[in-house]
């Protein structure tokens, strides 16, 4: 039996990463959010009655509520601790996601709020959900944390094939793999893994409802996604992410290199 805490479990990959880890009744699932009735109802009709599976009130821009998600989950493992600790949630909106930095910069006061709200969730709400919660995951058996980041955030890849597009959530995603480096250093000596993980492209329903300027965006930064790896044929289902996501995780190691490591769903540097 091992113990997992997810945030962002409402939708996209958190959902699919709770659906797929609690249908083994052995695991226990603990998945923060911000809206607890709605994603209790979602689970409620797409689960049915699934006594492994607990959701909690935790919003990463909100300090007091990470403190109470990590106090409600205490209850919830008791002394079994936490196996795997997973910052799935982010802060993603349509302001950079499609457009180059120097458009971002002709709406300056937006761009401003957009940097504030991406930093406060993506790096600093992870640093308190991290913090918070290692004294359970000190206590768990499988030791591991994991941050789900971006390929966005590689250098290499940005400079060889001139991504233009969503500079901002690039530039938080690249902070919190900092972060978790950070973290690593830190408790890889109490044997906590600590390392983040890219998903790769996933529908995850971010590239619904675009205009025709961001359906440009997206096209172009597609274009150059074909260019760096010729086989992609386009996002992967959530279903097939959650399965590689959860393989990768399960085989990383200390001993194997991965302390710290900023790297795919693949465990390497191919992030499509």
């Amino acid at each position: 039996m091992s113990v997992y805490v997810i945030t962002g479990v409402s939708s996209g990959i958190g959902f699919g990463l709770l659906k797929s880890i609690s249908e083994d009744p052995q695991n226990l699932v603990v998945g923060l959010v911000r809206n607890k009735p709605a994603t209790e109802q979602k689970v409620a009709t797409e689960l049915g009655k699934r006594s492994n599976v607990h959701i909690v009130h935790g919003d990463l821009t909100n300090y007091a509520t990470l403190k109470q998600a990590a106090a409600d989950t205490t209850t919830i493992a008791g002394e079994r601790g936490i196996d795997y600790l997973v910052g799935n949630a982010a802060f993603v909106a349509q302001f950079d996601t499609h457009s180059p930095i120097g458009e971002l910069g002709e709406e300056p006061e937006e761009l401003d709020d957009f940097a504030d709200k991406l930093f406060k969730t993506n790096v600093t709400g992870n640093i308190h959900f991290f913090n918070l919660f290692m004294p359970l995951v000190l206590k768990g058996k499988a030791k591991k944390v994991i941050a789900i980041t971006s390929g966005h955030a590689d250098l290499d890849f940005i400079n060889n094939f001139d991504i233009e597009n969503s500079a901002l959530y690039s530039a938080s995603k690249a902070a919190l793999n900092i972060i978790v480096a950070k973290f690593s250093a830190q408790y890889k000596k109490d044997g906590v893994l600590v390392f983040s993980m890219s998903p790769g492209v996933v529908e995850a329903g971010h590239f619904a409802d675009l205009t025709p300027k961001q359906t440009e965006g997206l096209m172009k930064f597609m274009g150059r996604v074909q260019a760096y790896a010729p086989h992609f044929k386009g996002p992967v289902p959530v279903e097939g992410a959650v399965q590689t996501i959860r393989s990768l995780w399960e085989r990383a190691s200390i001993e194997t290199g991965y302390a710290g490591a900023f790297v795919s769903q693949f465990g390497n540097r191919q992030w499509v």
